[in-house]
């Protein structure tokens, strides 16, 4: 199965609807660790669906599954990529076997707009190793 990874960072909304959309992503797989931070605006994870970015990805008629579960809690650690691989390597299956249950296509969504930067790009090669094929929206 195929799957896509975006960043959102340094851009809006509607962007990110339009890259969405453009690959017929059919849900949001936030892996944010904290979606819900205030700071985060538009992009926040509000307390009830009809608000914050699930509102918005949902009148995109995409829907959003936040995976808390996924999110990088080493992220203010140096070495948080080494880590967080061992973290994947150690527990990847686990961590990453509610995607399974997600309606596809789906992509994995992180704030940095850069996978080489972003956590997700360590979901990704879990992911792939499991048979899965990753395409990075840049």
């Amino acid at each position: 199965m195929r799957f896509f990874t975006l960043g959102y960072g340094g851009r809006t909304p509607d962007e990110i609807v339009a890259l969405l959309q453009a690959h017929g992503v059919r849900t949001v797989v936030d892996v944010r660790l904290r979606p819900d931070r205030a700071s985060m605006g538009r992009f926040v994870a509000a307390k009830t669906p009809d608000k914050g970015i699930a509102r918005w990805i949902a009148a995109a008629g995409v829907s959003y599954v936040p995976a808390v579960e996924l999110g990088n809690v080493f992220m203010d650690a140096p070495d948080w990529r080494e880590r967080y691989r061992a973290l994947m390597d150690a527990s990847g299956a686990l961590l990453t076997a509610r995607l399974a249950t997600v309606e596809p296509p789906f992509c994995l969504l992180c704030a940095e707009k850069r996978v080489a930067d972003c956590h997700r790009q360590v979901i990704a090669d879990q992911l792939e190793r499991s048979g899965w094929k990753a395409e990075h929206i840049e």
